[in-house]
C-alpha cells in the first residue's frame, strides 16, 4: 500500500491551532502526524510563531538565506496547514470564527480570558458549537491565585519543583536542558484531546480542556512526588544518582563516564563477581538495594574505585555479559546516528520545496503504529504559505466540499 493509501488514525479531523511556542504546537503535530488536519494560525504582527525567529539555526533558501523556519520552530511544527490572520481584526475574527464552525478542535495558549474581547473563548464557541473540543493551554490554568501568570517553561520547572531535584548535589537547582515541562504539557494535551473526542463520538457532546504547565510539570515528579507524599521527607538533588535504586548513576571509567542501573540484588551480585568483588556483594551493608540506599556513599566510592581503569567498552562489554543493565552516554550526534536510531527512523527527511537541499531533517514521532502509521506529509510550513488554500476550503466554500 503507498504511503498515500496508508489509513490515518485521524485522518478527517479538523484542528484549529491558536497556539504558539512549543505546548501546544507539540500537541497539534502529534494529531498532525496520526492525519488530522492542522490549521494553525499565526499572526502577521509578529512575523507568525514567536519560535520562527528563534535562531541561530536555520533552514536554508535556495540561494543560501535563512529561511523562517528555525529548528526550534521546525522542532513542533511538522503536518501543519500555515495562515496569516490578525485576531485585533473583525475581519481576523470572523475568519477565525469560521474556521471554528468547521473544526473538530480548537487549541490555543493565551492568558486565561485573553480571548473573550475578541468572542473567542472556549465559552462563547462552545455554545455555539456544542461538539467542540476546546483545549485550553496556560502557566497556571484558568483558575487559582496564579492564573494571571504568565506561562513559560523555565518558570514551570521552577514552580512544580523539579528544578529542586535536578543538578549536582553541591551546585544550583539546575532546569532540565530541553523544555521538557512544554513538551509533558503537549503530551498531556494530545491525550486529553483524544479522550475528549472519545467521549463526543459516544454522546454528541464537546468540552473544555483546562490545562496547565504548572500541573502537568507537578504531575510527572511521579516516583519523587509519591516519596515525599508517603514520607513527608523533602527530597534532595543527587546528579544522576537514583533516590531508590543503588547502584544507578554515572560512574568515571578510563576513557570517559558511563551509566550503571542494578535493578535488582541479584544484578548486583553478579555486578560484584564480574569485576572480581564477591566481598561486597555478600557484605550485609550492600546484599539488599534497601541497606545500599542506606550506604550509597560508600558503596559508590567503591564502585568508583574498582572501574576508574577500565575502559568504558571493556566495562560494557563485562556488564553486559552478565546480564547487568549498563549502557554509554551518548551526545546528541551519537545518539542520533547510532545504529539503533538508524534502525527505528528517528531522524527523517521530509521534502521541503525551495530549501537548498530539498528536504529538511528532523526528529521522528516514536509511535509505531502497526495498522495506522504516522505519515510525514507536510514539512514544517513558511509564515502564511497556506492562508488562500485554507480561506477557500473552510470559510468561502459550503459546509462539507
Amino acid at each position: 500500500m503507498a504511503a498515500s493509501e496508508t489509513p490515518m488514525a485521524l485522518g478527517g479531523l479538523v484542528v484549529l491551532d491558536l497556539s504558539r511556542i512549543l505546548a501546544g504546537p507539540t500537541a497539534t503535530q502529534i494529531l498532525g502526524d496520526f492525519g488530522a488536519t492542522v490549521i494553525k494560525v499565526e499572526n502577521p504582527k509578529t512575523n507568525g510563531d514567536d519560535t520562527r525567529s528563534w535562531g541561530p539555526n536555520y533552514a536554508r533558501n535556495a540561494d543560501g538565506t535563512p529561511t523562517d523556519l528555525s529548528a526550534y520552530f521546525m522542532a513542533a511544527n511538522r503536518n501543519k496547514l500555515s495562515i496569516s490572520v490578525d485576531l485585533s481584526t473583525e475581519e481576523g475574527q470572523e475568519t477565525v470564527r469560521a474556521l471554528a464552525a468547521r473544526a473538530d478542535v480548537v487549541i490555543e495558549n493565551y492568558k486565561p480570558g485573553g480571548l473573550e474581547k475578541y468572542g473567542l473563548d472556549h465559552a462563547t464557541l462552545l455554545a455555539r458549537h456544542s461538539q467542540l473540543v476546546y483545549c485550553s493551554i496556560s502557566g497556571f490554568g484558568q483558575t487559582g491565585p496564579n492564573r494571571e501568570q504568565p506561562g513559560y517553561d523555565l518558570m514551570a520547572q521552577g514552580y512544580g519543583g523539579i528544578m529542586s531535584l535536578t543538578g549536582d548535589p553541591e551546585g544550583p537547582p539546575t532546569k532540565v536542558g530541553v523544555g521538557i515541562a512544554d513538551v509533558m504539557c503537549g503530551m498531556y494535551a494530545a491525550i486529553g484531546i483524544l479522550a475528549a473526542l472519545r467521549h463526543r463520538d459516544a454522546t454528541g457532546e464537546g468540552q473544555h480542556i483546562d490545562l496547565a504547565l504548572v500541573d502537568a510539570q507537578m504531575a510527572w515528579l511521579i516516583n519523587e512526588g509519591t516519596n515525599y507524599l508517603t514520607s513527608g521527607k523533602l527530597p534532595v538533588r543527587r546528579g544522576n544518582a537514583h533516590p531508590n535504586i543503588v547502584p544507578y548513576d554515572a560512574f568515571p571509567c578510563a576513557d570517559g563516564h558511563l551509566l550503571l542501573a542494578v535493578g535488582n540484588d541479584a544484578q548486583f551480585a553478579r555486578f560484584c563477581d564480574a569485576f572480581g568483588m564477591p566481598q561486597v556483594a555478600a557484605d550485609p551493608a550492600y546484599t539488599t538495594n534497601l541497606a545500599r540506599i542506606e550506604n550509597r556513599v560508600a558503596l559508590t566510592e567503591i564502585i568508583t574505585q574498582a572501574l576508574k581503569d577500565i575502559s568504558r567498552d571493556n566495562v560494557l562489554a563485562r556488564c553486559h555479559a552478565v546480564k547487568v543493565p549498563a549502557g554509554p552516554i551518548h551526545d546528541v550526534a551519537e545518539a542520533l546516528t547510532s545504529d539503533q536510531a538508524q534502525a527505528r527512523g528517528t531522524v527523517v527527511d521530509i521534502p521541503a520545496e525551495g530549501t537548498d537541499t530539498g528536504a529538511v531533517q528532523l526528529l521522528g514521532n516514536p509511535l509505531k503504529l502497526s495498522r495506522t502509521p504516522v505519515h510525514y506529509h507536510r514539512a514544517p510550513p513558511r509564515f502564511g504559505q497556506d492562508t488562500q488554500d485554507v480561506l477557500e476550503r473552510f470559510v468561502t466554500s459550503p459546509k462539507g466540499d
